[in-house]
């Protein structure tokens, strides 16, 4: 779905990106896991066009992206950041809709598909009306992510979705995000720090460090075959999040 092609970035201050060549597969989630820093967020930008690379090439479905096309490829891909983004002069019926009013759809289809979303995602139709405000940080994901659902995009990106989320509503939402990638079969990247939360998710994960991928395959990839000491140290110090998945393992 979308490739990678010896992509790199280099920032002022020092950090670079090295060229990363990598796929992501239709309908999987990959977690791009790592600590602070490493480049997670520098590729998610890549992705959207956010960013561009100093070097290589990213296709999307088999597309180039560039500059003529990026605007679209955009419409084809939700993103949702950390504590949602919501404009907080906006009501939520208005965050959710903005690209969609932008591109002209009909008060018909934008009702429709808000029903459509607030069904997936166990939202209550009373909240249409409110601020974001007058929302709870759980409620406050849910709605960035209809937000990235409106268009009914072939890929979503989410850059620490749940990060700012208290211990609880972060697991509540794990479980429910999780039914929900499944329902919709999209392709999904994701971005954490977290082993447990990449673990809950991951069909694959990414672990990048000082700009560069050092290992990506399943759980039981990097904990079995680990291809450096770093792989094995970023993993030891996440016992606690990653107890109940590891079972003793490390």
């Amino acid at each position: 779905m979308i490739r990678l092609e010896n992509i790199s970035r280099t920032f002022a201050g020092g950090f670079s990106l090295e060229p990363v060549s990598f796929d992501f597969p239709h309908g999987e989630t990959t977690v791009l896991i790592g600590p602070s820093g490493c480049g997670k967020s520098t590729l998610l930008k890549l992705i959207l066009g956010l960013l561009e690379p100093d070097g290589g090439h990213i296709f999307f479905d088999g597309e180039h992206l560039n500059a003529r096309n990026v605007e679209s490829i955009r419409r084809r891909t939700g993103y949702v950041i950390q504590e949602g983004g919501l404009f907080p002069h906006l009501d939520v019926a208005e965050n959710i809709a903005l690209v969609a009013r932008y591109l002209r759809q009909s008060q018909a289809q934008i009702d429709e598909r808000l029903d459509t979303l607030f069904g997936l995602l166990s939202l209550p139709t009373d909240l249409l009306a409110r601020f974001p405000r007058q929302l709870s940080g759980g409620q406050r994901q849910r709605v960035a992510l209809a937000r990235a659902l409106m268009l009914d995009p072939e890929v979503l990106l989410l850059d620490e979705p749940l990060g700012a989320l208290d211990p609880i509503t972060r697991r509540q939402l794990q479980v429910e995000l999780k039914r929900i990638f499944s329902n919709l079969g999209k392709t999904v990247v994701m971005v954490t720090h977290d082993m447990g939360e990449a673990a809950h998710f991951a069909d694959r994960m990414v672990l990048l460090h000082d700009g560069r991928i050092l290992q990506h395959g399943t759980l039981d990839d990097l904990l079995s075959r680990p291809s450096d000491s770093y792989v094995t140290d970023f993993i030891s110090a996440q016992r606690s999040p990653l107890e109940t998945l590891l079972r003793g393992r490390i």
